[in-house]
């Protein structure tokens, strides 16, 4: 199992390497990094686009097709939406967020941001977010950019996770902490 991980994951960067060289000299790796972060977005939030992208059922025609449609509709750029098709024509959809996330981690890096993934029990407004983007600056020393998700569950607080280090300052996992303390006294 490791090494079909460890295979997709270089597939995922050997195509978005591809896709960042190409959109750098077109002068476009904004537009292709909005793009892809749209997608991204819409993979995350459609359970039939993610059957979609995941489905060995589907032709690549039929898989190229719908892709195409649901990126023309969604605005997305001539770049992206041609190398969309060529990820559905050569079967490798089921990759695609693999090849998002790469794509943004590259070119984060080039640029020397560091991204932050934040999980929050309610959507932050802005003010929060600017707050929280000045206290990750401060502490990570750089630029930083943050993905947005938001899980009730968390019943209140934060999770941000910076490359490997996570921070859990969630009302659920302190919760969950002294309830295991809870047992050791028991």
């Amino acid at each position: 199992m490791a090494a079909r991980g460890t295979h997709s994951s270089a597939l995922a960067a050997r195509y978005a390497a591809a896709l960042l060289e190409l959109a750098d000299e077109r002068n476009e790796l904004d537009r292709a990094a909005a793009d892809l972060s749209a997608l991204r977005a819409m993979l995350a939030e459609s359970e039939d686009l993610r059957r979609l992208v995941e489905s060995p059922l589907l032709s690549r025609a039929d898989q190229g097709r719908a892709m195409a449609a649901v990126l023309e509709k969604a605005g997305t750029s001539d770049l992206v939406r041609r190398f969309v098709g060529l990820v559905a024509h050569n079967r490798r959809l089921a990759d695609l967020d693999a090849m998002i996330v790469a794509f943004l981690a590259e070119l984060a890096s080039r640029r020397g941001e560091v991204t932050a993934e934040v999980t929050s029990a309610q959507p932050l407004d802005a003010e929060q977010q600017a707050a929280l983007v000045e206290g990750l600056r401060r502490s990570v020393g750089g630029t930083v950019r943050m993905n947005l998700s938001v899980d009730h569950g968390l019943i209140g607080g934060l999770v941000v996770k910076i490359g490997s280090r996570l921070f859990d300052g969630s009302l659920k996992s302190k919760l969950q902490r002294l309830q295991l303390a809870m047992k050791g006294l028991g």
